[in-house]
């Protein structure tokens, strides 16, 4: 009867978060939506009809998922994506609530990151495979082989979720037996669990898409110093692993609780070490916060009143910074996409093949080719030294590729120039293509202002 309360109460702390965020999203969603939406019409696990078949930032699956359920346009494929990723966080709330041990103190910390965290609530129901891959992380924290299993299941599809998946599977073998013989056949079940569907995506993925490796680790390269800077904002971003910085409570709590702590710094030193990520309000680390809350739940009851007051005060002020300054704003993402892609629709019709940055909102506004300049839907472009938004791009490929239009942004509060190659640009890519000989005969075909900021796209036609 504690348990179900537990979950009950849980689910009932996510719902406010899930309710006022729940117009975030990001382009990369409509990736994957375009993609379902290919899978759904028998074309195959591509973004461009005709194209390679490509992962894109799809992880496997999660495309296929959204197909399951039949055809539709890319904005369908969005929604069901948004609703199964609210509807899988609930439930993961659920789990996390009747594991959440029942004294005050543990539920007030459940209380508190609930309540608090924006990332959680806009992540469900972004459309990306957020919400559900935290469900899975979520049935991890369950004892046993069932919860190694889940563990690997999640870091199959999040491979930077790999070093929590070993943490957690390793550390629940070693408590679950106490001779040395059953604990090595514990480690050694509970590890081959936690490792063997990573290893099954990545044969798959080169099975299909000819590399045992994301498209994405060549499309988004990263750095240490991001990494760095990416982990720091995480950990004070989302704060419930701040009240795991509790190196005298850590010592007396039990080795479940050392465990879950251990395996959440094993994924913030797995994040710094791939470099972070591009979106907002912290996607990579979404998963293991309901690990850290338990964690946290559980450090609580053998900490000193005054030492867990002060860290819950400290824990507390990035949250309420990101969801102020960050996601405020971010509620009105899908309304400003909806309207983008809605004008664009007009500014497209009759496209053969579009070259832009942005392909997700363009992929949504037209059902024509598109050359992806950041490369994460085109093998060829994620392999060109440069960056996400920096690829240097041949004229040569634009040509090849037969592209007849152009889709580029316009730097914050730039107006579009007499001669629009002498706008301003918002990225690198953009801007060495403004100079490129080919697009000299191109004509400003629109101009398309991003709703809830001061940018606009500038759209070309030869």
């Amino acid at each position: 009867m504690v348990r179900v309360e537990g979950a009950l109460f849980a689910v009932v702390l996510a719902l406010p978060a899930l309710y006022l965020w729940r117009g975030f999203t990001v382009d990369d969603a409509l990736v994957s939506a375009r993609v379902a939406s290919h899978l759904a019409r028998g074309l195959g696990y591509r973004f461009n009809v005709g194209g390679p078949e490509v992962d894109a930032v799809t992880p496997l699956g999660w495309a296929n998922l959204l197909a399951a359920f039949g055809p539709g346009s890319p904005l369908e494929m969005l929604t069901r994506g948004r609703v199964i990723g609210a509807v899988a966080w609930l439930f993961a709330a659920a789990v996390l609530g009747a594991l959440t041990p029942a004294a005050s103190r543990s539920r007030l910390v459940l209380v508190g990151a609930l309540l608090l965290s924006a990332p959680l609530g806009a992540w469900a129901s972004s459309g990306m495979e957020t919400g559900l891959v935290t469900l899975v992380a979520t049935v991890a924290l369950l004892p046993g082989p069932g919860g190694a299993l889940a563990a690997g299941a999640a870091a199959g599809w999040r491979p930077e979720l790999l070093a929590w998946a070993a943490v957690l599977a390793a550390g629940g073998a070693f408590l679950s037996a106490s001779g040395s013989k059953e604990r090595s056949r514990a480690l050694a079940l509970h590890l081959g669990l936690a490792l063997a569907p990573s290893i099954v995506v990545a044969c798959l993925r080169k099975a299909w898409f000819g590399s045992f490796a994301p498209l994405a680790i060549w499309a988004k390269p990263s750095d240490l110093a991001h990494g760095l800077f990416y982990g720091a904002g995480a950990l004070a971003g989302t704060g419930v692993a701040v009240l795991l910085i509790a190196p005298s409570a850590l010592r007396s709590a039990d080795g479940r609780t050392r465990v879950l702590a251990l395996a959440v710094a094993a994924h913030f030193v797995a994040i710094v070490l791939a470099g972070g990520d591009w979106m907002a309000l912290y996607r990579l680390v979404v998963p293991v916060l309901p690990t850290a809350i338990l964690a946290a739940a559980r450090l609580s009851l053998g900490a000193t009143a005054r030492a867990h007051t002060a860290r819950s005060v400290v824990a507390a002020l990035g949250p309420v910074a990101v969801a102020a300054f960050v996601a405020w704003s971010g509620r009105d993402v899908l309304e400003h996409r909806l309207e983008l892609i809605e004008r664009g629709r007009a500014q497209l019709r009759g496209a053969g093949t579009v070259a832009c940055l942005d392909v997700g909102w363009v992929g949504a506004a037209t059902d024509a080719s598109i050359l992806d300049l950041a490369g994460i839907t085109d093998p060829v472009v994620a392999r060109l030294p440069g960056g996400h938004t920096s690829k240097r791009v041949p004229e040569g490929l634009l040509e090849n590729r037969g592209v007849d239009t152009v889709v580029l942004l316009l730097k914050a509060g730039s107006p579009v120039a007499p001669r629009w190659q002498d706008s301003g640009f918002a990225r690198a890519v953009e801007a060495r293509m403004a100079g490129m000989a080919v697009l000299e005969g191109f004509r400003v075909r629109g101009v398309l202002p991003l709703g809830g900021t001061r940018q606009a796209y500038l759209v070309l036609r030869r």
